[in-house]
């Protein structure tokens, strides 16, 4: 029963934040297991031009390393932020959600490639965190009982958290700066004298992912009104 109940709970999950997460923990739990290697899953872009291995695009963004404590502090901020935008600025904007993952894993690489970062997971969760924060500027966060300060502060504090641990912060200032440069182009850009939209969510992906919007002007058949049908 209690199986069950968890998932339940887990299927109320928002279906991007589930998707991303169970990808990540079955990547993780394939590495643990031998069944497949890291050197199989790193962004590598010889092996993806030359040798056509274009699956390291995406596989690169699920491995977070080894079982352990930094394992677990990813997926908790993971889990956490990214079902906090889906359900919050994000809400019945599926599309929008899955272009932003687009829009900031192509920079990502592109940026990555640069300074020879090999696997970009940890860059898209500060991504997800520093647009969260941006977007919830008065919300005061806990940070595991050790600190309290407003939102804007968390991706911070998770750059110098995952210094402790051992990580390079390139790849955190790297989350860091797409999410800045989403956030700009999303969130202020459009809002200055001039300004406009310049990220535009492709028609099929709303084709594909989100509901469909009603017609305001659309009358529905008698039958299909409420009350007595008339004859």
């Amino acid at each position: 029963m209690a199986w069950r109940g968890l998932a339940a709970e887990f299927l109320q999950v928002p279906a991007v934040t589930r998707a991303y997460t169970v990808a990540c923990v079955l990547t993780t739990a394939a590495v643990q297991l031998d069944l497949l290697s890291p050197f199989q899953l790193y962004f590598n872009p010889h092996l993806v031009f030359r040798k056509f291995q274009v699956w390291r695009l995406l596989t690169n963004f699920l491995f977070f390393g080894p079982l352990g404590f930094s394992f677990f502090f990813n997926m908790l901020f993971v889990f956490r932020y990214c079902r906090m935008l889906e359900e919050g600025s994000f809400r019945g904007r599926t599309a929008d959600f899955v272009f932003m993952f687009l829009f900031g894993g192509v920079l990502m690489i592109l940026l990555g490639f640069l300074g020879s970062l090999f696997f970009l997971g940890q860059a898209l969760t500060a991504m997800l965190v520093y647009v969260w924060s941006r977007r919830s500027p008065q919300v005061r966060v806990n940070f595991f009982g050790l600190l309290t300060f407003q939102a804007p502060f968390l991706p911070w504090a998770l750059m110098g958290f995952s210094l402790l641990l051992g990580n390079s912060i390139l790849v955190d200032l790297l989350g860091i700066a797409v999410g800045h440069i989403y956030y700009f182009l999303e969130d202020v850009f459009p809002n200055q004298p001039g300004g406009k939209r310049l990220l535009l969510t492709p028609g099929f992906l709303k084709l594909l992912l989100d509901a469909p919007e009603e017609d305001p002007n659309y009358l529905p058949l008698p039958e299909e009104q409420p009350g007595p049908l008339q004859q």
